[in-house]
């Protein structure tokens, strides 16, 4: 399917499950990256009057803020910025966290403190909030649970990084985004690839033909297995007589 047809089916499919929601519009949280960039052209294509872009700087990077600002003045988004270092700082303190603690799970607060910030514009305005998490990303639990993988809608769901990355061409997202390596921001130099331990070519490929180096394609289905629950409700204990 090209590109065009791709937006327009899910343009409408966001149309759709935003008024069988009785809601008025949707929310997306603009990082600066890739897919949050396509995401929020999508809903403004969908919402041209109600579609809210939220820039959420937790220790970032300043480019992509910068990043983040570009795209939305490329498409005309409306924005809210809400800087969350000191909230970020706070809860560090309140924790009294010691030098032992995983760095994983300090990271892990940004994106959940983001998805509290992005759910109470969208709760403020009737939205529904738009996820940017892409199939590639689902498929090995590469997102935190309750913090970008907290969301509403999932219009990426469904398309691979590489398939993301040709959509934010027809849609004209800025190139410095589509060509700039893929991060979730987490720390500094920190990028999705060098995380995961292996390439988006390498992980595509393996999704949508099943081909892969024996390696590569242990660790993905490996992966793929422990981030089970994240792609699930959570599991509940039922009583039985």
């Amino acid at each position: 399917m090209k590109e065009d047809e791709i937006a327009e089916k899910i343009t409408d499919w966001m149309k759709t499950s935003v008024k069988n929601a009785r809601a008025h519009g949707i929310a997306v949280g603009l990082s600066g990256g890739l897919d949050s960039a396509v995401v929020a052209a999508l809903a403004k294509r969908a919402f041209p009057e109600d579609s809210l872009g939220v820039i959420m700087p937790c220790h970032s990077d300043h480019v992509d803020e910068e990043h983040a600002d570009l795209l939305a003045d490329a498409i005309g988004l409306e924005t809210k910025k809400v800087v969350l270092d000191s909230a970020y700082d706070e809860l560090i303190k309140q924790y009294k966290i010691d030098g032992g603690t995983p760095r994983m799970a300090l990271a892990n607060i940004k994106p959940r403190l983001r998805m509290t910030t992005i759910y109470f514009f969208a709760n403020s305005r009737g939205y529904m909030v738009a996820g940017t998490g892409n199939r590639s990303e689902r498929e090995v639990g590469y997102f935190t649970k309750y913090g970008d993988g907290g969301s509403d809608m999932l219009p990426i769901g469904g398309l691979v990084k590489t398939q993301v990355r040709e959509l934010a061409r027809y849609l004209r997202v800025p190139t410095i985004i589509i060509d700039k390596p893929p991060t979730a921001g987490l720390w500094e130099n920190q990028t999705d690839e060098k995380e995961m331990g292996l390439t988006y070519e390498e992980l595509d490929n393996y999704i949508l033909t099943g081909q892969a180096r024996p390696e590569v394609a242990s660790k993905i289905d490996s992966m793929y297995k422990r981030s089970e629950h994240k792609r699930r409700m959570p599991i509940i204990f039922e009583m039985h007589d």
